[in-house]
């Protein structure tokens, strides 16, 4: 897996937190999840504009050169003249489109939004298409630009977030946001922009996810969580589906996923990502639309449904059966059974409880899976051997059905907005020998369940937050790859390890209850035998101990003489 060298981590790291320091001092009242939006859609019209600038010069250098098909011959033209020509050249939408680039009207290019913002902050009239336009303040003047951009793409109908005029944020201050974001460079000697705008979307959806707090997080999976999901499923090709997708970021992970694997076996990435299809759907309506611009950057091809909608009441995508589904919803949602039919076709293994949507969530999943597909989705710890509410009986239905192929117990602190400890479910409509969309020869593991405790890995990146490491994703990944195919992978051969992983049969599971916590199965590490006797070893421990003893008695007899001399007695 392909991770940025130091020297580009360093500059990704020195670029976020310069863009979220100052970006969080213009906050001010305005409340996190109002403000990640307007921050957000602003870095889009930034991306998109230098997108379309760098094309421009492209465009520009084509038309100079004798050489390409798009030369503009200077022959009986005046320099005016050919000026003028190279002008209106420019202006040519077909020139941005076929190179996958957004077409961009005058009012929507970055440099118009910076040179005018200080403009309008009491209202101003501006030539906008030609015509003269009242343009009453800095928010009027960005949702100008996103109309203009919606309205010559098609694809982005209905998608941006226009809505800074009504921000009950100074005037003055979105100016400075504006100065503020132009800043970001998205070009590098090395790393491409997409790499660039990934970085910082994904760093500011974590703060924000900090800064609402548990709301907050329900839109955002740490990057290193869907990494993790997305190896281990692998989806190469088929129909990749999020029923509680938020930003959209196991499917950007899942493109990332194609990059690598085309280009260890020498693939073209843009073919291969063809041969995806994403179904995506999310009740939260700006959170839908930012989950469609982070496609839309990507130039990926997405269905999110006709609307923002509840996956419980609302089903989007109802004869959809997906090769991948991966997930993750809110953890322990109540009340989320509204609307929703007791006799709901979804509900085969039993009818989760009102006051608990884990098991709805893993149900409507299987529901539309396809028959040879796999799923993963985070829940919390508890959806693995609680039996209340009929939570019990459906573990034990999805486990006799031999549905469960993988857990993986994760270890705390890996969210921003829970401290909840959490797991992955790892299902399959069929575990029997077959080829999969990646090209695997998967051995018949019908009857098996794979246990992986990952509670030891990770690092921690700050005194609050844990991190999977690539090296650590990997070691997980082969693992489960390594078991599934009876093969060596990445130099990995599957055998139990005490204390990370166990293959168990239906038979073991059903003698601990159908409990699915994997620290039940893998048991504990083993100790490393150091050699020393263990009547040695005692001496030198009662020794050390006697040692400390002492000095504890010689402080405690200082600390006295202190007291005393103060007038204070023990």
């Amino acid at each position: 897996m392909n991770q940025p060298t130091q020297q580009e981590q360093e500059y990704l790291k020195a670029l976020e937190s310069k863009l979220w320091t100052a970006a969080d001092k213009l906050r001010s009242t305005l409340d996190a999840a109002q403000y990640k939006h307007a921050v957000l859609g602003l870095i889009f019209v930034k991306y998109v504009s230098d997108a379309f600038d760098a094309r421009r010069q492209e465009i520009s250098a084509q038309l100079d050169d004798p050489e390409h098909e798009y030369y503009l011959d200077p022959e009986g033209l005046t320099p005016e003249e050919l000026e003028e020509e190279k002008a209106i050249e420019l202006e040519q939408r077909d020139y941005y489109t076929e190179k996958n680039v957004f077409w961009l009207p005058a009012e929507s290019r970055w440099q118009f939004l910076q040179d005018n913002a200080p403009r309008v902050i009491g209202g101003a009239e501006l030539t906008i298409a030609g015509k003269a336009k009242k343009i009453t303040s800095v928010g009027h003047l960005i949702d100008n630009a996103l109309e203009g951009i919606e309205r010559d793409n098609a694809k982005l109908k209905g998608v941006l977030n226009k809505a800074y005029s009504g921000l009950r944020i100074d005037q003055a201050k979105l100016v400075e946001l504006i100065n503020l974001i132009a800043t970001i460079p998205f070009s590098h000697n090395s790393l491409n922009s997409k790499d660039i705008l990934g970085h910082i979307y994904e760093y500011f959806l974590g703060q924000f996810a900090l800064a609402e707090g548990k709301k907050g997080g329900q839109f955002y999976t740490p990057a290193s969580i869907v990494s993790l999901i997305v190896e281990m499923l692998e989806p190469f090709e088929g129909r990749v589906y999020d029923p509680a997708m938020g930003s959209g970021g196991f499917f950007v992970q899942s493109e990332k996923f194609i990059e690598r694997y085309a280009n260890k076996y020498d693939i073209d990435p843009l073919t291969q990502k063809q041969k995806i299809s994403i179904y995506g759907q999310e009740y939260n309506y700006t959170t839908w639309q930012l989950a469609a611009m982070n496609m839309a950057i990507r130039g990926l091809d997405y269905d999110f449904g006709k609307e923002p909608a509840s996956t419980y009441t609302n089903v989007q995508h109802p004869d959809l059966r997906a090769d991948f589904i991966m997930a993750n919803p809110p953890f322990n949602m109540r009340e989320w059974n509204t609307g929703v039919d007791d006799n709901d076709p979804r509900w085969v293994y039993g009818q989760p409880p009102a006051n608990n949507a884990n098991f709805a969530w893993l149900q409507h999943m299987l529901h539309h899976l396809a028959p040879d597909g796999s799923q993963a989705l985070l829940l919390a710890n508890g959806s693995m051997s609680s039996t209340t509410n009929n939570e019990g009986e459906i573990r034990a239905a999805l486990v006799e059905n031999d549905l469960v192929e993988c857990m993986v117990a994760l270890p705390g602190q890996l969210f921003t907005n829970t401290q909840i400890p959490a797991c992955i479910w790892f299902l399959t409509k069929t575990k029997k020998a077959r080829t999969d969309k990646a090209g695997r020869q998967l051995r018949d593991r019908k009857g098996e369940v794979l246990f992986i405790d990952a509670r030891h890995l990770g690092y921690m990146k700050d005194r609050v937050l844990r991190d999977f490491s690539m090296d650590d994703i990997a070691q997980v990944a082969d693992v489960f790859h390594a078991w599934k195919t009876g093969k060596e992978v990445n130099g990995t051969t599957y055998q139990d390890q005490a204390g990370f992983c166990k293959s168990a049969t239906l038979d073991e599971i059903k003698k601990h209850d159908f409990v699915l916590t994997p620290g039940r199965y893998v048991g504990a590490a083993d100790v490393e035998d150091d050699g020393i006797p263990f009547a040695e070893k005692m001496a030198t421990l009662t020794e050390k101990l006697g040692e400390q003893f002492a000095e504890s008695a010689k402080l405690e007899a200082e600390i006295k003489k202190n007291l005393a001399g103060l007038g204070y007695e023990l």
